[in-house]
């Protein structure tokens, strides 16, 4: 029997449950530590309203590692009428779970007690926070994570400062988890939203330099319009480790592979386009791992009626996850 190894996956959204999805049928010990600054769609309405900590990336983490097929469709269903109309019922859970306990470590873990979880669900940092992006002229100031994914930068995003209002103490198990893990996976994601926010918590960037583990970034597929357009798989990097603090990264997996016929012309639609490698004979201080992982595209859910950016560009879970274990 093949030891069971120790995998943390960090990011938040559709990159952490594509993965943890993928990695689950392994067998290994996997834990999800989430990013904490969503305040879109259901999830920030509930901020708003109820002075919530944000659920919606919790739950989607939840979900992936449930072994309940049916509570796993019962935590995704998206109410499309009433009072509810473009809630999702995990989301409402979690944040009843909050108030009721006054915890909301608590009410994670009593969600994963119900979905049968199989691994970890750590949020990133236990305070209440939204994030900050600014450049040095103080010329644009963007606050809140609905705000900044929606934009479309006015200057280059390399320069720019992330931060989080106010300033957020990791969860003490967060950092445990990557200071115990065989392998840390930066999973893909929108880096000035999804990541970023994750990374720059004090702390975080530290003990992913310190970690026995390989560290590795599962590089995002395409570019995203208004953000990061003409980033190649090098400058995803840098972001990365900008925001970390360090060279932390050990290895990048990144797609080659190109839509053809009609998924090209779906990516188009979106403004995104195949992240490039920038030149593979340069030396770095990271191995690269190069493969064909363009998955089919999620669809839009008709359910989903409370404005949110979304991009439905997915990566091809399973080829992934063949790719990733090898790192183990």
């Amino acid at each position: 029997m093949t030891e069971k190894k120790n995998i943390v996956v960090l990011g938040g959204g559709t990159g952490s449950f594509m993965l943890l999805s993928a990695l689950k049928a392994h067998g290994h010990n996997l834990t999800a530590i989430v990013s904490m600054a969503d305040d879109g769609g259901s999830t920030g309405v509930l901020r708003d309203e109820l002075g919530a900590l944000p659920a919606g990336d919790i739950r989607q983490c939840l979900v992936a590692l449930s072994e309940s097929p049916k509570l796993r469709d019962l935590f995704s269903y998206r109410f499309d009428q009433g009072t509810f109309s473009g809630h999702s019922f995990g989301n409402i859970f979690l944040s009843t779970l909050e108030k009721m306990t006054g915890s909301f470590s608590e009410a994670v873990e009593t969600a994963s007690e119900v979905l049968r979880v199989d691994g970890r669900v750590l949020p990133a940092t236990l305070d209440n926070v939204r994030l900050k992006m600014t450049w040095d002229d103080e010329s644009v100031v963007l606050s809140g994570e609905h705000q900044i994914d929606a934009d479309y930068f006015a200057h280059d995003p390399r320069t720019a400062r992330l931060s989080l209002e106010p300033s957020a103490a990791p969860n003490p198990e967060a950092i445990n988890a990557i200071q115990s893990a065989d392998l840390v996976l930066v999973a893909p994601g929108d880096i000035y939203t999804s990541l970023g926010p994750l990374l720059v918590i004090e702390g975080i960037g530290e003990a992913l330099q310190q970690t026995n583990a390989t560290v590795a970034y599962v590089c995002n597929l395409v570019t995203k319009e208004g953000q990061t357009d003409g980033f190649n798989v090098e400058d995803h990097v840098s972001e990365i480790e900008r925001f970390a603090g360090s060279a932390c990264i050990d290895a990048v997996i990144y797609n080659e592979e190109q839509p053809s016929g009609e998924l090209a012309e779906r990516y188009k639609q979106e403004g995104a386009y195949i992240v490039q490698i920038g030149n593979s004979e340069e030396e770095h201080h990271y191995s690269l791992i190069a493969g064909n992982f363009i998955g089919q595209l999620a669809e839009p859910s008709a359910r989903d009626t409370i404005p949110v950016t979304r991009s439905y560009i997915r990566h091809d879970g399973e080829r992934l996850a063949a790719e990733v274990l090898k790192l183990v």
